[in-house]
């Protein structure tokens, strides 16, 4: 059966930092399992939304048409929205999904959501910086990392794409880890060496 791994859109949502992400869900190849999961983007409705980058998006479901029955996972992106509190209904799905023994992955500014809603309180955490998540119940729970892995919730920074796209792919088990690790490797270092080793890594 596909699993679906939702995808926050939102206004002013961050472009950079879900990419990896939505494409090493979608995309084939490399796959341990091709077909197990498929990218759902959600809206707070289905009306449009424009990036921080002016790309116009078209949410696939509203928050409250999402079903926890086949989702695999809630990832929220960051953008310049999430600090003015009016994408607090997308911290409660999260919570939703916690309560429902589902992953979350949040980065930049969607950290913020989780923080006010509670859910960094009793897991290891990171963020753009400990200050950018005000006050919450967590602060001694925060790690001065590029991205965190813990207890099905996954944290990083604005500047961490791709250590956060890796960390996502890790927690779904969507490649073998010696293909993860070796995705990671070309995407860092861009090599002839690194891409040899990524298809090498398939067939071992």
């Amino acid at each position: 059966m596909t699993q679906t791994v939702y995808l926050v859109l939102a206004d002013k949502l961050a472009d950079w930092e879900y990419g990896h992400v939505a494409a090493q869900v979608s995309l084939q190849q490399f796959q341990q399992q091709p077909g197990r999961y498929e990218i759902r983007t959600v809206g707070l409705t289905t009306d449009p939304i424009r990036t921080v980058g002016g790309v116009r998006m078209l949410p696939d479901v509203a928050l409250e048409d999402v079903s926890l029955d086949d989702a695999a996972m809630l990832v929220l992106p960051g953008g310049d929205s999430w600090e003015t509190g009016e994408l607090a209904a997308f911290g409660k799905l999260a919570r939703r999904f916690r309560e429902a023994g589902k992953p979350i992955a949040a980065i930049c500014g969607a950290t913020v959501g989780l923080a006010a809603e509670g859910l960094l309180d009793d897991v290891p955490h990171t963020s753009n910086f400990p200050q950018w998540l005000g006050s919450y119940g967590g602060a001694a729970l925060y790690r001065d990392e590029r991205v965190v892995r813990a207890d099905g919730v996954i944290t990083a920074g604005g500047a961490s794409a791709l250590e956060f796209a890796r960390e996502v792919l890790a927690e779904l088990e969507t490649f073998s880890p010696a293909t993860l690790e070796a995705w990671y490797e070309f995407n860092r270092d861009d090599t002839p060496a690194a891409f040899g080793k990524l298809v090498a890594s398939v067939h071992e």
